[in-house]
């Protein structure tokens, strides 16, 4: 009896001190977290600047001519000058450039996705052959070489090839995405474990399927990642269509707008019109993946 009356009140304080150690983890834990408001009000305000410039292009593509030449560029507009943007419609012809653009777009995008991905898994999975090890290093040794000194070289050879059309301008961001590309996803490759790739070989798979099934549904972060950088970066060139498509038909948006500026005038308010209707799909693109873009770039640079 007296054992158990012993025992009784050792074992009833004992939650006690769990529940007091608990209660002790958990106040220092608040007390540690703090929250610095004076950072966190300034990068606020700095986010915030970056609308200023959306907000000048939109008051000027409302704004007629006479209305750009008085006042300031901030000042918004009266009457609002939604003609702006027909006229702007009809000078570009928009259907025309935007399936040009929307062509050379997506097929860069899915040329990214699947050249990139499939180099990376390649080098990634033989790492310790010597081989592959060169070629990593070969392609990174690409991305330190100015694209404009190469850029004559390349129009006379997609020239002689029959590509001096949006097909070529397709091929060449392919293939100069590759490098970036790559380096982004053989990261990510990495911390997939190899066991999932060796069950699946052991049921019968191929590499392709192994990498079809298993490997690219799992990149699906960094996919987002690289589709997004290959969008930014084909649906706003200027400088290889300008230079490699040949017929003026089948120029993309950025080298149309540049029938606004003149020799000796700028139609400003049709331009920023132009300028707001070709970043429309991009504000949309960015919108639906931006969620995966940081997701996929961390995931990557932890294994």
């Amino acid at each position: 009896m007296t054992a158990s009356t012993l025992s009784k009140p050792a074992n009833s304080t004992a939650p006690l001190r769990r529940k007091n150690l608990s209660g002790r983890t958990r106040k220092s834990g608040r007390e540690g977290y703090k929250v610095n408001w004076w950072l966190t009000a300034l990068m606020l305000v700095a986010s915030l600047t970056v609308l200023l410039p959306l907000y000048f292009t939109v008051a000027m593509a409302l704004k007629s001519p006479e209305q750009i030449g008085t006042g300031t560029g901030l000042a918004w507009p009266n009457p609002v000058n939604w003609e702006n943007f027909a006229a702007a419609y009809v000078a570009t012809n928009f259907p025309v450039a935007f399936m040009s653009t929307a062509f050379v777009t997506v097929f860069s995008v899915l040329g990214s996705l699947a050249c990139s991905s499939l180099v990376a898994y390649a080098i990634a999975r033989n790492w310790n052959r010597r081989f592959f090890r060169g070629s990593f290093v070969y392609l990174l040794s690409a991305m330190f070489i100015p694209f404009p000194v190469i850029i004559l070289p390349l129009i006379k050879q997609t020239a002689l090839l029959g590509l001096d059309n949006p097909g070529g301008v397709v091929f060449l961001h392919v293939l100069g995405g590759i490098s970036f590309n790559t380096l982004l996803y053989i990261a990510f490759v990495r911390s997939i474990p190899v066991e999932l790739e060796e069950s699946a070989r052991l049921d019968g798979a191929t590499t392709w399927q192994v990498f079809r099934k298993i490997i690219f549904p799992l990149l699906a972060p960094m996919n987002a990642t690289v589709g997004i950088f290959a969008f930014l970066g084909s649906w706003n060139d200027f400088l290889l269509p300008q230079m490699m498509i040949a017929d003026p038909a089948l120029q993309t948006l950025p080298v149309v707008q540049m029938l606004f500026q003149g020799e000796f005038n700028t139609n400003y308010s049709l331009a920023f019109a132009s300028y707001l209707m070709a970043m429309a799909p991009t504000l949309v693109v960015y919108i639906l993946a931006q969620r995966w873009v940081l997701s996929g770039v961390m995931r990557g640079a932890v294994k």
